[in-house]
């Protein structure tokens, strides 16, 4: 227990307190001796991830008993609806397949601090197997993961401006009930709007 505090940066008071709770599994044990593991680890990172995302220790626990239960993981992960995003499941195998070294602790951190992955059980769910194919294929060309890593960190504080901009658009000129059907055009103009601004971008250089 000591030793897996040290490694996930808490205290082994607030451990216990996480065991108490039942926000991580307990231990295998053998004898009078309690092992810990990578993915108790890994849960923890989670947790640390999530309560700087604003998320209380209440929620986690919510989030850990819809995993548990077998609840959607898009509605766990809290994708709102209507999404075009498919969350998927990974061992870390499949995980170290797609990255190869690049399955680094720093990394690993960075994505869960993104909410790009969270550990369920045995298991690491990725937010979106578009972004995991996009990020596994810049890898593949040679961009470090912890430079694709900091891209996305980038693009979504603009995402999220130009969400907001769209969705006040929206709010504004539209109806409720005609906002589903009118976000794929918000998403075209984005689209076209970013391949013009990379063209003008590859011909300065």
């Amino acid at each position: 227990m000591e030793e897996l505090a040290a490694a996930a940066g808490i205290t082994v008071r607030t451990l216990r307190f996480y065991r108490e709770r039942g926000l991580i599994p307990p231990p295998r044990r053998e004898g009078r001796i309690a092992w810990y593991d990578d993915h108790h680890l890994a849960r923890l990172r989670t947790i640390a991830a999530l309560l700087e995302r604003g998320h209380t220790l209440n929620g986690i626990a919510d989030l850990n008993t819809a995993f548990e239960s077998g609840r959607d993981v898009s509605e766990v992960l809290g994708l709102v609806e209507p999404t075009e995003e498919e969350p998927v499941r990974l061992t870390p195998q499949e995980l170290a397949d797609y990255f190869a070294d690049d399955v680094t602790p720093e990394n690993l951190t960075a994505a869960l601090d993104l909410g790009y992955i969270a550990t369920d059980g045995e298991e690491i769910v990725h937010i979106s197997r578009r972004l995991l194919d996009v990020s596994a294929a810049l890898v593949k060309e040679g961009v470090p993961l912890a430079a694709v890593l900091e891209a996305g960190r980038q693009v979504r504080a603009h995402a999220d401006q130009l969400a907001g901009l769209f969705a006040e658009l929206l709010r504004a000129h539209a109806d409720e009930k005609d906002a589903d059907r009118l976000r794929p055009l918000a998403k075209s103009v984005v689209d076209a709007e970013l391949s013009m601004a990379l063209d003008r971008r590859l011909r300065e250089q």
